[in-house]
């Protein structure tokens, strides 16, 4: 449980928010309603208020901004009957994830040579990122000012193919660790190992720097996700997902979140 809540001290940190609060023991996280990471409640430590007024805080909370309330439950997530009363209050539960490490000791190159790696965020980058997810202006305008801002030692690789972006990647180090997030292949080139290269081009990188282990949020349904990350030899270590409060009997919102 101690790695557990490591890992999830640097998920909160490779993927950060544009705007945190600290509300009696729980992290309210805003970044313009982009992914559900930067835009929920990450209930990290024992609280003292009671847990209805806490929650409804935090719909106030959410709903002044234009969002819908968000809670990212964890096995280690206080109190305890958090998830239980979420539920009853109606809650849908969505996104259930795997959380994975893996040691990097035995790590081979790619030998891919149609790539690109940055230390820093560059438009090209987040131009093919943004054809690849469908991202918006404004949801290009936040990944920027999010990863711009990230003061960790990171890496961004894109790959392309005939001079065409078929995917790309971001790795973050911390202590040791080398987080992987936003593995993405254009749907065109998916199937032809095109994120098994980033992935090795990234935690090839990741282990120059000094990394270790790496760790990486998949979700529990990505069954191809899950048997690229297999190759790697990353392994269970916890799992979490999020609760959704439902409106008019749908999860929808003014704002719905876009992304994980």
């Amino acid at each position: 449980m101690d790695l557990a809540k490591r890992i999830e001290e640097m998920s909160l940190n490779g993927w950060p928010a544009l705007q945190t609060i600290l509300y009696d023991g729980w992290l309210l996280r805003l970044a313009n309603g982009y992914t559900k990471r930067s835009n929920s409640v990450h209930p990290i430590y024992a609280h003292t208020y009671d847990l209805e007024q806490k929650i409804a805080y935090c719909e106030s909370f959410y709903a002044s901004h234009g969002l819908p309330s968000v809670f990212k439950v964890t096995p280690f997530a206080q109190p305890g009957n958090l998830d239980a009363k979420l539920e009853e209050l109606g809650y849908e539960l969505v996104d259930h994830t795997i959380v994975k490490t893996a040691s990097l000791e035995n790590i081979r190159p790619s030998h891919y040579e149609e790539f690109k790696l940055e230390t820093e965020l560059s438009p090209e980058w987040l131009a093919a990122l943004a054809g690849m997810q469908g991202l918006s202006e404004s949801q290009q305008e936040t990944t920027r000012r999010m990863m711009e801002g990230l003061p960790l030692q990171k890496a961004f690789v894109l790959l392309r193919s005939q001079g065409v972006p078929v995917a790309c990647g971001i790795v973050v180090l911390e202590q040791g660790y080398g987080g992987l997030y936003d593995i993405v292949t254009e749907s065109r080139h998916r199937g032809q190992g095109f994120g098994e290269e980033v992935v090795r081009h990234l935690l090839w990188w990741a282990r120059g720097q000094g990394a270790r282990k790496g760790y990486l949020l998949v979700v529990k349904s990505n069954a191809a996700a899950n048997r690229l990350y297999d190759k790697f030899g990353y392994q269970p270590l916890y799992e979490y997902w999020y609760r959704v409060k439902r409106q008019g009997g749908s999860s929808s919102a003014k704002r719905p979140l876009q992304g994980k």
